[in-house]
Formats: C-alpha cells, structure tokens, sequence
C-alpha cells in the first residue's frame, strides 16, 4: 500500500563508503518530502537500525561487508518490516537483483544514476510502484520482465510442461481470472483449476504469484499466446431433396 501521510519519508540510508553515504545524505535533505534519520555502514548495523527506527524506506547497498544487502533483505522481510527498499548497486547483476526483487525490494538504482532518477526512483517506490533502472513500472511482475529484457539470457527448459499448460501461465502473467482463462480456451474452470493443480506440482509453487515470479526468472509464458476465437455455432443443416442445380462463372 502507498504511503498516504503528509510527514516527510523518513529515510536510512546503508553503504560501506562513508562518502557516499554523506553525500547522499546531503542530497536528499534538499528535497522537503524526505528525511533521513539514520545511516549504517554494514548489512549488521542496517537491519539493526531499520528495526529500531522504523523508517519508510530503505536505501539499501547490495554488497556490504558483514552481511550483504540481499541477506539483510531476506532478514527485513522474514521480520515484516513495513520499510520498502531500494536496492543501490555499482552494476547490474541480473541475477542478483532478481533475487532481490523476489525477496521484496521494490526498486533497484544504479549509483552512477542522476539525481533526478534517484527522487523519481524513491517518490514512484513511496506512492506503491516499482523501479528498475531508469524507469518507474506498476507491479512486481512488471518489474522482473523488463530486468529479464534489458539483461536477456537463454532460454530455459520447460520442466515438463505441456503446451496448454504455457499457454496458461502466458495467459496468468497477463493477468487473467480462471474465469477468463476459460473462455479464452474454451474450456471449463474445472479443466482450468486441473491445469493449474499440475502446473503447480510441477514448478514446486503453491499459488499464482510464486507462479509468475517463477515464470518471469525462468522465462516460461512470457511470449504471448495468440489463440483463435471460438467459432460461433451453427445451426444443423437439414437434408433436403435433391433439387436441379444451375451451373454458374463468378
């Protein structure tokens, strides 16, 4: 959920290099929204401050010494902290950061970016959206497809899955109801509910936002499946006497 106070965004900042965090700290007091009530110079010290200070947002360097910022990250979430967290790195690293969006960042920055993308980053994760790169996205699943697109890899194998069943998760990740998913086939909800029963067992997930994470790391369904619509029904055609037939050139 977005924030909706009218306070400042109260801000803790992590990184291991005192100067960048001083400088950062400088720039972001300059804008009015935000606050920053703390800084940590190791992934120890960082969950250890988020915990005590109850910030709204992390800025969080993904390698500290210590503990490193996706090991403080899985801790901040096993804890339910309410803080959201940018992720601050020198590089890209897709896996990484796929991993780390996966266990609840909600953006990631490179640290070479301008300030502006840097307050655009944090205003577009403060109000409920992600952020990858250079660019402010809707959702999480969102998210994972354009890091897969700007840092493509191979495809990976299907884990046994059948054609209908891609063509299912293609359609889940577009955001379709098992009723819809239905129709879109032509099938019933219970042939769509069996379908998911399988796939489910197959990729080891237990519910379709696990299935679309997994989908988008693995790169399973993201090709959207065109599928024909169902032909209208026709009335029976009667059997009729044989009647002369006059030939005719079209």
């Amino acid at each position: 959920m977005p924030y909706t106070h009218n306070a400042p965004v109260r801000v803790v900042i992590a990184d291991d290099h005192p100067t960048f965090r001083d400088g950062l700290t400088r720039l972001l007091e300059t804008d009015g929204d935000l606050h920053v009530v703390g800084s940590a110079g190791d992934g120890e010290e960082a969950t250890r401050l988020v915990e005590q200070l109850e910030p709204d947002l992390l800025l969080l360097d993904v390698a500290m010494p210590r503990k490193p910022g996706l090991v403080a990250l899985r801790e901040l979430r096993e804890r339910s902290v309410r803080a959201r967290i940018i992720l601050v790195t020198a590089a890209l690293d897709r896996d990484e950061l796929i991993s780390g969006l996966q266990l609840g960042a909600q953006g990631i920055v490179l640290k070479e970016s301008a300030s502006e993308v840097l307050f655009k980053s944090i205003h577009a994760v403060v109000a409920g959206q992600y952020w990858v790169g250079r660019n402010r996205v809707a959702d999480l699943t969102t998210a994972l497809q354009q890091l897969l697109a700007s840092h493509p890899q191979p495809s990976r194998k299907h884990f046994g899955l059948t054609p209908r069943e891609l063509e299912i998760i293609s359609v889940i990740l577009g955001g379709y109801s098992n009723g819809e998913i239905a129709t879109k086939f032509s099938i019933s909800e219970k042939t769509v509910k069996h379908h998911l029963t399988n796939i489910f067992d197959k990729l080891g997930v237990s519910n379709r936002l696990e299935l679309a994470l997994f989908a988008v790391h693995h790169k399973i369904g993201l090709t959207p499946v065109p599928v024909a619509a169902p032909a209208a029904a026709q009335a029976p055609v009667q059997p009729s006497a044989p009647t002369k037939q006059t030939a005719t050139l079209v």
